[in-house]
């Protein structure tokens, strides 16, 4: 179970092109130039003294160290606790990052993605109640805040909670048009859509996941990722002569950025994948947006 609940965080959503909901990169809040692998390899690579650069581990430590003198003084300086959550995060002290994040999120409250970063900080530090409370924050606020969604649905997944997961999404769905009628375009439907669908295909309830992407199809028909994920689910099952138009139909909506991703997953057997082909091949897409 721990291996499919892995499959679900490095290669659910990615598989169909979405963003990367465990990514801490701060880049379009600091900024900077932040290292944009995943937080479990940044820690990682902490780890092992990242990996022989003493002299920028040490300029990194000097750095918050600075920062966390200017917040004894002045502890609602930004530029100071957007440092210092930086700081912390190319050092992997994702467990330091909780503070100032929190803070940041307090004295921003109208800036979401704090609150999904702090949601995703404390999933990675094993704070799951902390973790769900952060993406409930957000969606209590704004309901089709899709990077909340991700986050919310991947942990209620590794709590082995799919019908809790299916059951925020239809609500989602539900709500979806009297949300968006309300305000235009605050809840994407097609991308709800891909989350259900994953949900369903990731428990094997396979008729549910097509149903689902053919839905989405329907409604976004130039959108190529409920093509791509129909196409996957029935190579999944084994059905690659009906995959396959599919497949060539996802690669000529696609960005062209995407067609040779779509390309390679065309061509896997068409026996159902194993999980470190799923992995590989969503690490292919990771960070992509529709």
């Amino acid at each position: 179970m721990v291996v499919k609940n892995k499959r679900w965080l490095i290669g659910g959503v990615l598989i169909v092109a979405v963003a990367a909901f465990v990514s801490l990169s701060l880049l379009p809040l600091l900024g900077t130039t932040i290292d944009r692998r995943p937080s479990s390899e940044i820690q990682a690579n902490a780890a092992q003294g990242a990996s022989g650069d003493a002299n920028q581990q040490a300029e990194l430590e000097t750095r918050a160290k600075g920062y966390d003198l200017v917040l004894q003084r002045e502890p609602d300086n930004q530029t100071a606790l957007r440092g210092l959550v930086e700081a912390r995060i190319q050092l992997g002290d994702l467990a330091g990052v909780i503070e100032p994040l929190e803070h940041l999120a307090e004295l921003n409250p109208e800036v979401t993605d704090f609150k999904v970063l702090l949601g995703q900080t404390k999933y990675q530090v094993g704070d799951l109640e902390g973790s769900a409370q952060a993406y409930r924050n957000v969606l209590t606020a704004s309901p089709g805040n899709i990077d909340a969604l991700r986050g919310l649905v991947a942990l209620l997944m590794t709590q082995k909670r799919p019908q809790a997961a299916v059951g925020l999404l239809q609500d989602t769905l539900n709500t979806a048009n009297q949300a968006n009628e309300i305000q235009a375009g605050s809840i994407d439907v097609t991308s709800v859509q891909l989350l259900l669908g994953q949900v369903y295909a990731e428990e094997e309830r396979y008729e549910e996941a097509l149903t689902t992407y053919e839905e989405a199809i329907k409604g976004s028909q130039q959108d190529f990722r409920p093509v791509l994920a129909k196409a996957l689910v029935l190579q999944q099952q084994g059905k690659n002569e009906e995959a396959q138009p599919l497949f060539a139909n996802a690669a000529a909506l696609a960005p062209d950025q995407f067609k040779d991703q779509i390309q390679q997953l065309a061509s896997v057997s068409p026996s159902p994948p194993t999980t470190t082909e799923s992995s590989a091949a969503a690490e292919s897409v990771e960070g992509a947006s529709p």
